[in-house]
């Protein structure tokens, strides 16, 4: 299974009054992680878009085991993977840099579907790409 890892800092904005990272930006690093897995794989969601086929999150979980804090490197790695002829899905862990503790773990599962919302097969390049 295709995996990459991207490198995230936390911002202050992305923190809470005790400097530690607010629970659904884990969601906006996911995502930043899943393009760039893509992109590494030679694929874009631009493209896939301008393709007429769209990837809605159908799924959506994370596991938090320790905080991230302002200003920590994180080390995002996210795999991902076919999960039917209609779904991919991705694997996340977020991890702190400096020491490379384990921060959460989370996954998501994408539809495709085409503008409209119908739901449609993965096209053969992203399959490609992910099995």
């Amino acid at each position: 299974m295709p995996t990459s890892s991207c490198q995230i800092r936390v911002r202050y904005a992305e923190t809470d009054k005790m400097g530690i990272a607010y629970y659904a930006n884990y969601f906006v690093w996911f995502e930043v992680a899943r393009c760039e897995l893509l992109r590494s794989l030679g694929g874009r969601y631009r493209d896939l878009e301008a393709n007429g086929v769209l990837l809605p999150v159908v799924e959506a979980q994370c596991s938090y085991r320790a905080p991230a804090r302002y200003d920590d490197d994180l080390d995002v790695v996210t795999t991902g993977s076919m999960r039917s002829r209609a779904r991919v899905a991705f694997q996340y862990e977020v991890r702190r840099h400096a020491d490379q503790s384990l921060l959460a773990v989370g996954h998501t599962v994408h539809a495709a579907t085409d503008p409209s919302g119908r739901l449609r097969r993965v096209p053969a390049d992203l399959q490609a790409i992910l099995t």
